[in-house]
């Protein structure tokens, strides 16, 4: 999945380029543009979606053996893999936000939009009954 190294190599480049810029703003607490904490947020996103769900589709195809007829070979596992990343992407953009923000505000507390103490901790009041 050459997206979601992408991805990663994006957001290690993102990180250090926010650590250089509030380091040499000269002033003595780093400020981050919300442009930028914004772009942060939206390539985690997108690296968490991916990841999350093109995991669950190679895990989905490998549930499935070939058929024994009318099976396209090396050409349809080829094709299979690229519409699986397309479907990744897509699926992405629908709701990767819904769980991965919750994520995005826990690994960057010092970048949450304003959110109350209750909301950064609402994956540790899931209780099971």
């Amino acid at each position: 999945m050459t997206s979601i190294e992408n991805n990663m190599a994006a957001l290690s480049q993102h990180r250090a380029g926010l650590q250089v810029e509030g380091l040499n703003s000269g002033s003595k607490t780093p400020r981050l543009a919300s442009d930028k904490t914004d772009e942060l947020r939206e390539q985690f996103n997108q690296f968490v979606g991916e990841a999350f769900y093109g995991q669950m589709l190679k895990a989905m195809r490998s549930t499935v053996g070939k058929p024994a007829y009318f099976h396209g070979g090396r050409a349809e596992e080829v094709f299979q893999g690229q519409l699986d990343q397309q479907m990744s992407e897509h699926l992405t953009e629908a709701s990767a936000s819904k769980f991965s923000e919750p994520l995005f505000d826990r690994q960057f507390p010092h970048l949450a939009k304003g959110r109350g103490a209750n909301d950064l901790n609402q994956l540790t009041q899931l209780r099971r009954n």
